[in-house]
């Protein structure tokens, strides 16, 4: 339905997590027999969870550790890793910074060049784990690095920036041919970030495994603010699933939604299945456990930028192990831990016994459900109420 916030300029209603609650199912399953494992193109993974390629979130240990556990950890090849042999040094400064220095010190310690042997480490170093190896880069790297990645062993590519089409017009630099970059390598290939139907649509010709999906939900993400734009991730997620479904029926090719950002609490994990997704791309979640490198701290990929930055270091704390957190059990009362427990539990009471029956859940609009009925909770900022 269509709404006008002024004459003759209609504007689309659009719903985030907290405006909407699933409905429980006429029948339910035990959550220890659902099946949450997720495909993206050729490779499986048995939780459809991957974590943030942000410098505050992984690192190759961190790689390990969530490979281990049956996710996937996506490395920022546009970050420190690629261009410090110590990390550890740049980590404790970035940790030490006052708020009000925070960004600048980070906006410094990224001019430092990016070294093309520290990436083939870094994928040598995941892959010495014996789990798959997800890297990142932006458009303008991508053709370079996506190729040093694959020669050292990468599993997996994503080329990612705040937002990502087909057709991107540019008269002063060279534009990137996304769908030459697909075919040029061996390894599946995952863009990002959007949230539109049609923008889809032409991604999903260029033989992508997989989309990104969210633009500026992220916890350290400032993007909605500096720049006014995105789409409440329900409503996003929603929109790239049809065109993923209109794609499949056309083509008989199924590619991957990852909904990416915006998720902190299980609940809101799986109102994103609900809403279409194959996956979750989470960050501040992650960058809570004590795996994560950030020493607490996590901040936005945009954050570097050194004209217009589009992010900003916050402090998360570190509140468990990332198996904890994954698994758990949780030791946190407000849904930020055990995520996959939280997720089979909702496909329990939903009735879903995979991630696409979860998918065709009925989801009802409710700003108000998740405080109805919390006074006490709210009062003493406990639970729900924090």
């Amino acid at each position: 339905m269509a709404f006008f916030v002024g004459r003759d300029r209609e504007a689309r209603r659009a719903y985030g997590f907290d405006e909407i609650a699933l409905v429980p199912g006429a029948v339910t399953v035990n959550p220890e027999e659902v099946d949450i494992t997720t495909r993206i193109g050729p490779l499986k993974l048995e939780i459809p969870f991957f974590a943030s390629a942000m410098d505050g979130v992984v690192d190759a240990k961190f790689a390990v550790a969530m490979g281990k556990l049956g996710g996937m950890a996506v490395l920022n090849l546009d970050g420190i890793h690629s261009r410090y042999e110590n990390v550890e040094e740049v980590y404790a400064k970035i940790a030490a910074a006052p708020p009000e220095a925070a960004t600048e010190l980070v906006q410094k310690l990224y001019k430092e060049p990016i070294k093309e042997k520290l990436i083939a480490k870094r994928v040598k170093e995941i892959k010495a784990g014996k789990v798959k190896a997800a890297i990142s880069c932006i458009p303008q790297n991508a053709e370079r690095f996506s190729h040093v990645a694959q020669e050292a062993g990468a599993d997996l590519f994503v080329c990612q920036s705040t937002v990502t089409s087909v057709r991107h017009v540019a008269t002063k630099y060279k534009t990137v041919d996304l769908r030459k970059l697909v075919k040029g390598l061996k390894i599946p290939v995952v863009v990002g970030n959007t949230v539109s139907f049609d923008a889809c649509v032409e991604l999903f010709e260029i033989g992508i495994a997989g989309i990104l999906v969210g633009v500026g939900p992220g916890a350290a993400c400032t993007s909605r603010g500096v720049l006014g734009i995105g789409v409440p991730q329900v409503t996003a997620t929603v929109d790239c699933a049809a065109a993923r479904d209109y794609h499949y029926k056309r083509t008989g090719k199924y590619i991957s939604i990852i909904t990416d950002g915006g998720m902190n609490l299980g609940g809101e994990i799986c109102k994103a299945f609900a809403s279409g997704a194959d996956a979750v791309m989470v960050g501040s979640a992650f960058a809570r456990s004590k795996e994560a490198p950030g020493r607490g701290y996590h901040w936005g990929m945009a954050t570097p930028h050194h004209n217009l930055p589009r992010g900003t270091r916050i402090h998360v704390g570190t509140t468990g192990t990332l198996e904890e957190i994954l698994y758990g059990p949780a030791r946190t009362d407000d849904g930020t831990q055990n995520l996959v427990g939280a997720l089979r539990t909702c496909m329990g009471t939903v009735g879903a016994m995979n991630i696409k029956e979860l998918q065709q859940t009925e989801i009802v609009i409710a700003p108000a459900i998740q405080h109805e009925g919390k006074i006490f909770q709210k009062a003493q900022r406990v639970g729900m109420g924090k």
